[in-house]
């Protein structure tokens, strides 16, 4: 069974979500046993793919309001997309029927930082890499931050193509206030 929900349907629930993320002090998404067990038995259904970076303050389930089974999380550094995000973003839009994704940069990453300063050592250099060829040269952390998702999300629109009616957004979470900053 696929969600039920069109792109705009999806969106428009993610950014009523984040609305009521910003002005509550708890998460009032569905986490009950019910829900659990109604997952458990008949699937997940998810009607939002969200690629967010790893960093422990961009929580996507509580951003927008979510409980379980409403997104399908994808946490990486950067919110970089390699073949392994590519995978599991196709698998949504595929197996679940996900009719958007949401690339979801933020405010103050970490991994943005490192790669304006140039770490490209170790295994961190793989991620910062990718968002050095992203940003091309832009020396701002947040407009870096604002380049590097709306390019990772043309990375997914372009080897993803063949999806009919698969929709990709891009987005900046300002960690400072909570409020999503809509790219495209």
């Amino acid at each position: 069974m696929k969600t039920q929900y069109t792109a705009e349907e999806a969106l428009q629930r993610l950014k009523d979500g984040n609305a009521r993320y910003i002005s509550s002090t708890q998460n009032p998404g569905d986490v009950s046993q019910h829900v659990r067990e109604e997952t458990y038995v008949h699937g997940q259904h998810p009607y939002a793919t969200v690629i967010a970076c790893s960093d422990s303050r961009e929580i996507p389930e509580a951003i927008f309001s979510c409980g379980i089974g409403e997104i399908f999380a994808i946490r990486v550094a950067g919110n970089v997309i390699n073949e392994t995000q590519l995978g599991s973003i196709e698998y949504a839009a595929d197996h679940l029927g996900v009719p958007l994704t949401v690339v979801l940069g933020h405010t103050n990453c970490g991994a943005v930082g490192a790669a304006l300063e140039g770490h490209t050592d170790g295994h961190v250099g793989v991620i910062t890499k990718d968002i050095i060829k992203a940003v091309k040269g832009t020396v701002d952390p947040t407009a870096a931050s604002r380049r590097n998702a709306m390019a990772q999300a043309e990375r997914i629109r372009t080897v993803l193509r063949e999806h009919c009616g698969f929709r990709v957004v891009s987005a900046l979470y300002h960690i400072e206030n909570g409020t999503i900053e809509w790219l495209d």
